[in-house]
C-alpha cells in the first residue's frame, strides 16, 4: 500500500530565502578563510624593512660607489744652472743665481677666452728671425682661438724695486721711497717659497710681480709638452693672488730661447697660450710680455757675435707686434740697465755705436712708444743704474765707461734714478716701474756678482738714492 504526500512537504519562499543567505555567508567566510590562510603562510606582514628601499634610496646608494679620479702628473724641474752672460757692450743684463727646490705642479682646465670685436691685425711683415723647428713632441695644448679687446691701460703709475728674495729685507726703505710693488724673479718650476713671497708683499702693503723663466729647461720653451707644465706653473701663480706675471725672460738672446727658433712670432706663440689660461686662474693678474735685451749687437736682426747667438729687440717686438702679441698682453716689459748719462739724454754717450737708441733711456721709451703706438702701456720691469765706488772697479765686462773703472759714482746713481721716475711718470705711458735692484748689496759683494753695484742699498747700509726717488713722486 502506498504512501500519501502530505501537504507540509512543500518548500516555501521563505525557506529559499533564508538557505540563500546562508550559501552567501558561508561561501564569503570560506573565501577569507582561504585568502588569510595564504597570506600569513607566505610571511604576512612580518617582512624586514631592510629589504624594502625605495627608488632614491637605491640611487644614494650607487652614488657612494668608488670612482677613478685623476691625479697630475708631478713635474721637478732639473737643479738650476747659470747661464754665462754675453759680453757685448751694447747689452747688459745679469740674472741673480738665486734657486729654489722643487715642488709639485698642479694640473688646471682651461676655459675659453671670450672673443673680442676689436682684435689687432696681425701682420705677415717679414722681420729677420731663424727658422722655427718643427717639435718631436706632439700633444695637445690648450690655445686662445680670439683675442681679447685691446685698451689702452688707464692703471696709472706703479713705482717698484726688485728684490733678492721675498723676505723683504730693506721693507722701511722701499716704504720711505712710496713704492707700491715689488718684483721677485722665479728661475724654474719650483717656486717652493712662492705662496709665502705672494703672501708676505700682501701683508706689507705691497703688489707683487712674479718674473717667471726657467734656466735649466730654457732650451724646451718651444716643445708643446714642456710649454704645458710652464703654463700650468704660471696657472699656479696667478691663482695664489700675484697681481703681475712676467711671462719668461729676454727671449732675444740664447741664454734664454733656443737659438733655432728664435723670433718674435715663435715667443707670441707662447703668449697665445699662456694669456688665457693666465687670466682664467686670476683675471686680476696682469699679464707681462718678457723684457727683451735692448741690444744693437746683431745689426738691426738676428745673428751671431762669437758663441752668442741673439736677436735686435727692436725688431723682435715689431715682430711680436705683426704676429698679434698685444691681444695676448696687458703690458709690454722693457729693460733699461746700461745707461751712463741722465735719462733724458740723446746723445753723448762714451761708448761706441752712441747714437743707438739702447744707449738712452729716453731713446728706449720712444723706441718702444712708436711701435706700440698707444695700443699698449710699458712696464719697466728692469730699470737700473750700475756705480762701482764702493769697490773702486767692475769686472771688465761691465765697465762701460772708457773715462771711469767704475762707470758711475754713487751720487750719480741716486740722481739719474730720481730723474728716470720722473720722466717716466711724466710720459704717461708706463704702468710699472721696477728698478733693479733694490738690495743685493746686502748679500752680495762685488766679487759675488756686479749686481750689487745696482743697488739701492749700498755696502754700508745707506740709501743715498732713496730721497731723490721718493720726491719724485706725489
Amino acid at each position: 500500500m502506498s504512501e500519501q504526500p502530505s501537504p507540509n512537504n512543500k518548500v516555501s519562499t521563505s525557506q529559499v530565502r533564508s538557505l540563500a543567505i546562508i550559501w552567501v555567508v558561508l561561501t564569503v567566510l570560506v573565501g577569507a578563510g582561504t585568502f588569510f590562510g595564504l597570506f600569513w603562510a607566505l610571511g604576512g606582514l612580518d617582512g624586514s624593512d631592510a629589504d624594502t628601499k625605495t627608488a632614491a634610496e637605491i640611487v644614494a646608494d650607487q652614488s657612494t660607489l668608488p670612482v677613478d679620479s685623476v691625479s697630475a702628473n708631478d713635474v721637478a724641474s732639473d737643479d738650476t744652472k747659470v747661464i754665462a752672460e754675453p759680453t757685448d757692450t751694447a747689452q747688459v743684463e745679469l740674472e741673480p743665481t738665486l734657486t729654489e727646490p722643487a715642488t709639485d705642479i698642479p694640473a688646471t682646465s682651461s676655459p675659453e677666452v671670450v672673443p673680442s670685436d676689436t682684435p689687432v691685425v696681425e701682420s705677415n711683415d717679414a722681420v729677420p728671425t731663424a727658422q722655427p723647428v718643427e717639435p718631436t713632441v706632439a700633444v695637445t695644448n690648450p690655445t686662445a682661438t680670439t683675442a681679447p679687446v685691446i685698451v689702452a691701460s688707464s692703471g696709472g703709475f706703479g713705482l717698484g724695486g726688485q728684490v733678492i728674495h721675498g723676505g723683504l729685507l730693506a721693507l722701511d726703505k722701499m716704504q720711505a721711497m712710496k713704492m707700491s710693488w715689488v718684483k721677485i724673479q722665479n728661475y724654474d718650476l719650483a717656486g717652493a717659497t712662492i705662496e709665502g713671497d705672494i703672501n708676505n708683499a700682501h701683508n706689507n702693503g705691497l703688489k707683487i710681480l712674479v718674473s717667471i723663466k726657467d734656466n735649466a729647461n730654457h732650451n724646451r720653451i718651444t716643445a708643446p709638452d714642456y710649454q704645458e707644465q710652464f703654463i700650468q706653473y704660471l696657472e699656479r701663480v696667478a691663482s695664489l693672488g700675484a697681481d703681475a706675471i712676467e711671462v719668461w725672460n729676454e727671449p732675444n738672446l740664447d741664454r734664454e730661447w733656443p737659438a733655432d727658433q728664435m723670433g718674435g712670432a715663435n715667443y707670441t706663440v707662447l703668449l697665445k697660450k699662456a694669456y688665457p689660461r693666465i687670466k682664467a686662474a686670476n683675471p686680476n693678474t696682469m699679464v707681462v710680455s718678457a723684457a727683451l735685451s735692448p741690444t744693437g749687437a746683431f745689426s738691426g736682426g738676428c745673428g751671431s757675435i762669437g758663441s752668442v747667438y741673439g736677436c735686435d729687440d727692436k725688431p723682435f717686438l715689431q715682430a711680436m707686434v705683426n704676429a698679434g702679441a698685444l691681444n695676448y698682453l696687458d703690458c709690454v716689459g722693457m729693460h733699461y740697465n746700461e745707461g751712463l748719462l741722465p735719462p733724458s739724454a740723446t746723445s753723448g754717450d762714451p761708448r761706441g755705436s752712441s747714437q743707438h737708441y739702447t744707449r738712452y733711456f729716453k731713446g728706449m721709451l720712444d723706441t718702444y712708444g712708436a711701435i706700440l703706438g698707444g695700443a699698449r702701456s710699458i712696464c719697466l720691469t728692469e730699470i737700473g743704474y750700475l756705480s762701482g765706488e764702493e769697490w773702486g772697479y767692475l769686472p771688465s765686462a761691465f765697465s762701460w765707461n772708457p773715462s771711469s773703472a767704475i762707470n758711475l759714482t754713487v751720487a750719480q746713481h741716486a740722481e739719474y734714478l730720481g730723474q728716470a721716475v720722473s720722466l717716466a711718470r711724466q710720459s704717461g705711458n708706463i704702468r710699472l716701474f721696477i728698478i733693479f735692484n733694490v738690495d743685493f748689496a746686502i748679500l752680495k759683494t762685488m766679487e759675488d756678482d756686479p749686481q750689487a753695484g745696482y743697488s739701492l742699498i749700498r755696502p754700508n747700509q745707506s740709501c743715498p738714492a732713496c730721497s731723490a726717488i721718493s720726491a719724485a713722486m706725489p
